[in-house]
């Protein structure tokens, strides 16, 4: 959806339209994770259909864009079959309602706040389309910088693949001042932390210098938080002194406790004491060190022509339990760097969230998966490096002709090291940053391949009908080349002779309230196809 389509609408067509949005998104997460895995999907006629065999109940929703990985393109109202023969529409919470008795008959499992988180998503879109402005009212005037903000600030209906994308905790009128969506700017809050309780690594005064940072009282280092948390968890130690906002302004990315200051090029990611989809956004203690251990680590490995990583060099915490994490703050270099004259750089999720039309799809396409591709695959398989390159997790750089040129990679919180592919574990990295060699692939094959790609393919294919199969084939070359470069691993040879692909099912690890890291995952096909 474009910004001028989601300017102020009367109150009507948002609730409408966020409904809709809600139940497209309920309904897809029920093809993903129930439907695929069972056998229990078809689309005829026109109609993704689905049988939720607990139930007995028949559903189905027009679809716009077939997918061959399953990720279809609905329109129109989600259908219930009814006992005559004929088919009702179901709102956002009724389909919930559904698919809460469905999953509770499947699993033995009662989650009494699912429906309701569901209901709140959708009416947080709601909130988000009436509210949005119809301009950023606090551009930089840089171009570049003002269309990357707009990018992570663009999202207003979450991830596709969630049941509840815009659910996050709290008081509405609590998170409205820091959304996102909203175009929100404001300034961090600032603590005093006394310099025996300071916690950290890195150069984080040197760093935060660009922030303009106030001044610290004597024998004390300043801390940045983010003023949501200081009003969520307000400092219990006396010896912790609120100094209050100060500084340049920061403007929230897609993560929402993740913020840019486009002044100082520098990101500020903070502890967040609020759920957001699957989890609470804080920063734990080994995320702080690990930070500047992967980045240091990192530095180490090759990365090839036309990509790049934004490091975490520094952290700064309070070395009180309970505090450490409350107030954990990581430092993220910014994009300037990474840029030429011309350059424009977007988040991946927002050139997926709507149609994508480059006048040469397969070119952009064929250039696009030509530099993000090799780099995550050889740094798995050469260096067990563990990039999770999912749409939110990497920036795209175009040039003046809106052609992908760099790819960089972000929030090392994603990156892990599979333990399979290091014969001693590297100093000062946690050993929660560690995968065994089946999550890793995991992990892989959602990320780059499910999430990414297959985000990106369908807005491709959004303003080209047709095109999908061609460009799945174009990536099977692309891996095709990378395996014959690291001799035919068989990681890569099983998803070249067509061994499906795995998906995680963020509607199964929400309704059993799981951490994400135990999300389970499920397969899905692989449009890349067995040996032609």
């Amino acid at each position: 959806m474009t910004s001028a389509q989601l300017r102020s609408r009367p109150a009507a067509d948002t609730s409408q339209l966020a409904d809709l949005a809600a139940a497209h998104t309920v309904f897809g997460c029920l093809v993903r994770e129930i439907g695929l895995p069972d056998g229990d999907t078809t689309v005829v006629d026109g109609f993704a259909r689905l049988r939720l065999r607990h139930l007995g109940v028949t559903l189905r929703c027009a679809v716009a864009r077939a997918s061959s990985l399953g990720a279809h393109r609905y329109t129109g109202p989600v259908q219930r079959e009814t006992d005559g023969g004929g088919w009702e529409g179901l709102d956002a919470p009724g389909l919930a309602a559904l698919v809460a008795a469905e999953l509770a008959s499947r699993t033995g499992l009662v989650n009494g706040e699912f429906v309701g988180q569901v209901q709140a998503s959708r009416d947080t879109v709601t909130r988000l389309l009436a509210e949005r402005p119809a301009q950023d009212p606090t551009p930089t005037g840089e171009p570049a910088i003002d269309a990357y903000v707009e990018s992570e600030q663009s999202l207003v209906f979450g991830h596709p693949h969630h049941p509840a994308p815009k659910w996050r905790s709290g008081d509405p009128d609590g998170w409205r001042a820091y959304a996102p969506e909203l175009r929100t700017a404001f300034r961090l809050h600032w603590l005093a932390v006394p310099d025996d309780l300071v916690a950290g690594a890195g150069p984080f005064d040197p760093l935060i210098a660009a922030l303009d940072p106030p001044p610290p009282p004597p024998g004390h280092r300043v801390l940045p938080v983010h003023p949501w948390q200081v009003a969520l968890i307000p400092p219990a130690d006396p010896r912790l002194r609120h100094l209050g906002p100060a500084g340049v302004p920061v403007r929230p990315t897609a993560s929402v406790r993740t913020l840019y200051a486009p002044d100082a090029d520098l990101f500020v990611k903070t502890s967040l004491h609020v759920r957001i989809t699957n989890c609470l956004r804080k920063n734990a203690r080994y995320e702080l060190t690990g930070a500047v251990a992967l980045t240091e680590l990192l530095a180490r490995v090759p990365m090839p022509a036309g990509v790049g990583l934004l490091a975490e060099p520094a952290y700064r915490t309070v070395g009180i339990r309970g505090a450490d994490e409350a107030y954990g703050t990581i430092l993220r270099t910014g994009l300037r760097p990474h840029l030429r004259p011309g350059d424009t750089p977007m988040l991946a999720a927002a050139l997926a969230a709507t149609p994508l039309a480059p006048p040469d799809p397969v070119a952009w396409w064929r250039a696009y998966v030509g530099l993000l591709v090799p780099a995550v695959l050889r740094c798995w398989l050469r260096h067990g490096v563990v990039h999770e390159a999912h749409l939110q997790n990497v920036v795209v750089v175009l040039d003046r002709e809106r052609h992908p040129v760099r790819m960089l990679l972000r929030d090392l919180e994603g990156v892990k090291l599979d333990t399979g592919r290091w014969a001693s574990w590297p100093d000062g990295v946690p050993p929660q940053a560690g995968y065994g060699p089946r999550d890793a692939r995991r992990r892989i094959v959602y990320c780059l391949f499910v999430n990414h790609l297959g985000g990106v393919c369908g807005a491709l294919a959004d303003a080209r009908p047709g095109i999908e199969r061609r460009l799945w084939q174009e990536l099977r070359a692309v891996v095709e080349a990378v395996a014959a470069d690291l001799g035919d691993p068989a990681e890569l040879r099983a998803l070249l002779s067509g061994e499906p692909l795995v998906a995680k099912a963020n509607l199964l690890v929400r309704w059993r309230r799981d951490a994400d890291r135990a999300a389970p995952f499920v397969t899905v096909p692989n449009p890349m196809g067995g040996p032609r």
